[in-house]
């Protein structure tokens, strides 16, 4: 059997922080982007007017962009 190295541990977790940080930079940035082009300010509409429907698609943005991004940095 092979011995794990600290090294190694070290390494994977290092990893999975810096690639976790990266992922969620981009989906912020990418949420951003989507809040400029839309004519009104979304979150306002969804937490003072409490418009579920647009809840709804911003969730599902949400989850579609972070699998690309998963997709994107898993390789």
């Amino acid at each position: 059997m092979n011995k794990i190295n600290m090294t190694q541990i070290l390494n994977g977790l290092t990893n999975s922080v810096v690639y976790s940080l990266v992922g969620i930079v981009i989906l912020l940035i990418a949420y951003l982007i989507v809040e400029k082009l839309t004519p009104e300010n979304s979150w306002k509409e969804i937490v003072e007017n409490k418009n579920i429907a647009l809840a709804i698609v911003f969730a599902a943005f949400i989850i579609g962009i972070s699998i690309i991004i998963s997709a994107a940095l898993h390789g």
